[in-house]
């Protein structure tokens, strides 16, 4: 997407607008060559929204974002002829069809009625550059994506430029903690809730499976763990829950760190990224630092600050903005929704 409509100068502020599954989410970001800053950062949850049916409702969720977002923008401050907005960055997609279009719709008309850039981003790509708001990446760089939908390695060899290595053939690493969660009855969202019991849990009372550990390539696979948890519940219900929680953790970390170090010896990244909503796993950075700082090469670690780990509009407009810096613009006739849509 390489067109220029509204273009008339290098932008800088950038307006960006999250509505991909249950967060909605408007954001300003200023940037300076590779520095980004981020002026306004809000995020509206429906988490206690749809905690009650156990996980997302996607028309349920679309409503809300219609409620929520006009408000939002006027709380960051965006004024009404866009004067103080340069370009507008939105996630186009992957997500929930019904959630994307309400933030797809919005970004399309401001960018119409203001005669101004628009850039559809990936939402993976966004999760990505939500590191760049504390440290400047190398390339190439290998990041570890890891979310409640996604779990990839990807091989960043420059802004815009990647190469999928490795993904889930199945569950995500997210999904897996959702899932176990709701068979344990610890309630959504599950991820917090297993890392929270897992704290008072023993990491070797289980010895749950490690995944694809030693398959020779960079995939995952976490539906099997998921039926382990299942399986074990079921053949062992003396089983503290905290003690299911902290093996089950442990296994999923092992799995994530060992699949990351064995791509860092084949590609040699000069420097490594964690992120997604699961890298505001504590266990998880800790563990994926300490296996990097032993590692032969010792490439520098980024993971985002925990307040950008989850669904965020900041980091939506920090892509955005390496875009623009690439006049990479789309015509807001042609950008829709796209629930399926790939980074590479």
């Amino acid at each position: 997407m390489n067109a220029n409509f509204g273009y008339h100068a290098d932008p800088v502020r950038i307006l960006g607008i999250e509505s991909s599954c249950d967060e909605t989410a408007i954001a300003i970001v200023k940037g300076d060559g590779d520095s980004i800053i981020v002026e306004k950062n809000l995020i509206a949850s429906q988490a206690k929204l749809h905690e009650k049916y156990g996980g997302v409702v996607p028309e349920v969720a679309a409503r809300k974002h219609t409620d929520v977002i006009f408000p939002l923008l006027v709380e960051a401050g965006v004024a009404r002829d866009g004067s103080n907005i340069d370009a507008i960055a939105v996630t186009a997609g992957p997500g929930l069809v019904p959630a994307l279009r309400v933030g797809v719709e919005l970004g399309k008309t401001l960018a119409w009625a203001w005669n101004k850039p628009l850039i559809g981003v990936n939402h993976l790509e966004g999760h990505i550059y939500s590191v760049w708001f504390s440290g400047k990446p190398s390339f190439p760089a290998l990041c570890l994506l890891v979310s409640g939908g996604h779990t990839e390695l990807i091989l960043m060899k420059d802004h815009g430029v990647y190469e999928l290595i490795g993904k889930t053939r199945d569950d995500a690493a997210g999904e897996c903690f959702d899932k176990a969660a709701k068979l344990l009855g610890l309630g959504y969202p599950g991820g917090p809730a297993v890392s929270k019991a897992a704290l008072a849990g023993k990491r070797d009372a289980i010895e749950f499976p490690r995944p694809m550990l030693e398959s020779g390539d960079f995939d995952f696979s976490f539906s099997g763990l998921k039926t382990a948890v299942l399986v074990r519940r079921k053949e062992h219900p003396e089983d503290r829950v905290e003690d299911v929680c902290a093996s089950l953790e442990e296994a999923i970390v092992d799995t994530l760190v060992g699949k990351t170090l064995s791509a860092v010896e084949k590609y040699q990244p000069t420097s490594v990224i964690l992120s997604g909503g699961v890298s505001a796993n504590k266990r998880l950075r800790e563990k994926l630092a300490d296996a990097l700082s032993h590692a032969a090469a010792q490439p520098p670690f980024f993971t985002p600050d925990f307040a950008y780990t989850g669904d965020n509009a900041a980091m939506i407009a920090a892509a955005g903005y390496f875009h623009a810096k690439q006049k990479d613009f789309a015509d807001p006739l042609q950008v829709v929704a796209d629930p399926n849509m790939r980074l590479v």
